[in-house]
């Protein structure tokens, strides 16, 4: 079969291209369509059909655009509920891809509505699982207690995904390659390999979710440590069930000011040094100046989707990267616009003086802003108390103000949110970022 697998780092985020006798179809894809166009056009292929596994919670698809600009067939779960033209794809239904043919089978867990799909072409099978099977890991199932059409409280999905797991791949070959929607790094799940795929002879020996257990074992496992809910999600959920606007018209909508001030919520992407050096009071710190960054993630995750903000960008020539990024959570809607900072009335970060902190560690209030699993871990500082820093804006009211607080993460990228969060909640506090100095004191 000619699959081509697209991944996007920063979220985790794989989709795919199935090219058959100059058909194609996509599943699963992210805000940005292009690069599919751009496959179909290099195979001299059609694209006829978009599959989506379920509505999105960490990304926003653009399974609505491909279809205005292609006439291809939106295709899911008819449990989803849609609200765009779509056909119902469902357990017992197939579709035929020039020599492939596509099935469906409903596997709830991850998600009511999630299917996966069995595609097949002479002796080779693959399957597209969405959140539903994962490399070493399954999809976690808490998200769809507020969002979605088919609502299902965590130990019903919980339930469903054991009986998922037990029934649903049971009649699949060994040699079925596995293909997931995401992998490491994405918070759809908790222990996802490194790995892009996977044989399902391979999850069947590997992967935990297959061992023989009991169904409450198996739920208490699943339910047990699963990492913290972004504000996004259920935004996303909604967007994707709607189906999302144009990503062009939409980005294009959003006022850009060379040398600007603003007021309110502000959001600066700039580097922490260039950040600590110059920035307008009150902004957060939220860096993308990483390919890789969780940008997206943090984004969504300290910004609520019913606030508007600003975009604090380093220069004119990243507006467009920027705004794409912003996208990708469908967040350019909650954007009121995008500016660069001129040199006047910009406050700075007043940096740590490391040596003395290390000698004086009790007159300081240490704030630890990593994940609660990873506390769990190990605390890198015994008196440290703990505030994710996707809860930071929400409780940041009560840290103590009587001494310096000083922020610390794993390696520094989150401390510089952290921080500049608490600067803007707590003024008239200093607020230190351990971020540059962090590794003195894991070692």
């Amino acid at each position: 079969m000619n699959i081509k697998q697209f991944e996007y780092k920063p979220l985790a985020h794989y989709s795919y291209a199935i090219v058959s006798d100059g058909k194609m179809a996509v599943i699963d894809p992210e805000r940005n369509p292009e690069q599919y166009f751009e496959f179909a056009k290099a195979n001299n292929a059609e694209i006829v059909a978009v599959i989506e596994t379920h509505p999105h919670a960490d990304f926003v698809s653009s399974h609505l655009e491909i279809h205005k600009a292609t006439g291809a067939t939106i295709y899911n779960s008819e449990k989803l509920g849609a609200d765009y033209p779509h056909e119902a794809f469902d357990e017992g239904d197939s579709i035929s891809l020039g020599s492939v043919k596509l099935k469906a089978i409903n596997t709830p867990g991850h998600s009511p509505d999630s299917i996966t799909i069995v595609a097949t072409e002479e002796n080779e099978t693959a399957l597209f699982t969405g959140d539903t099977l994962f490399i070493g890991d399954v999809g976690r199932p808490d998200l769809r207690e507020k969002a979605g059409n088919m609502k299902a409280k965590r130990e019903q999905l919980a339930e469903m995904m054991y009986e998922t797991i037990q029934h649903k791949f049971t009649d699949l070959p060994d040699d079925a390659v596995v293909y997931p929607a995401h992998g490491a790094g994405s918070l759809c799940g908790k222990n996802m390999s490194d790995a892009a795929s996977s044989t399902l002879g391979n999850e069947r020996m590997g992967n935990w979710a297959f061992k023989k257990q009991s169904k409450e074992e198996f739920m208490d496992t699943l339910l047990d440590g699963q990492p913290f809910i972004p504000h996004y999600f259920g935004f996303d959920v909604d967007t994707n069930k709607a189906g999302a606007e144009d990503l062009q018209p939409s980005i294009a909508r959003v006022p850009f000011t060379e040398n600007a001030t603003a007021e309110g919520i502000i959001v600066d992407t700039r580097d922490e040094a260039s950040f600590k050096k110059g920035h307008l009071k009150g902004s957060i710190n939220i860096q993308a100046v990483s390919e890789n960054a969780k940008f997206e993630t943090w984004l969504g995750s300290v910004i609520k989707p019913e606030e508007t903000f600003t975009l604090v960008i380093d220069s004119a020539e990243h507006k467009e990267t920027l705004l794409q990024r912003v996208a990708k959570i469908s967040y350019e809607k909650l954007l009121e616009q995008v500016i660069t900072l001129s040199d006047e009335n910009l406050e700075n970060t007043e940096l740590l003086d490391v040596t003395e902190f290390k000698e004086n560690l009790d007159q300081y209030t240490i704030v630890d802003i990593r994940n609660t699993s990873e506390v769990e871990e190990g605390k890198y500082f015994e008196s440290a108390l703990s505030y994710p820093l996707n809860e930071l804006r929400e409780k940041a009211s009560e840290i103590p103000t009587d001494k310096p607080i000083v922020v610390h993460c794993a390696g520094g990228y989150r401390s510089a949110t952290g921080s500049s969060i608490l600067q803007k909640e707590l003024a008239g506090t200093k607020v230190y970022d351990l971020s540059d100095a962090i590794q003195q004191f894991k070692d």
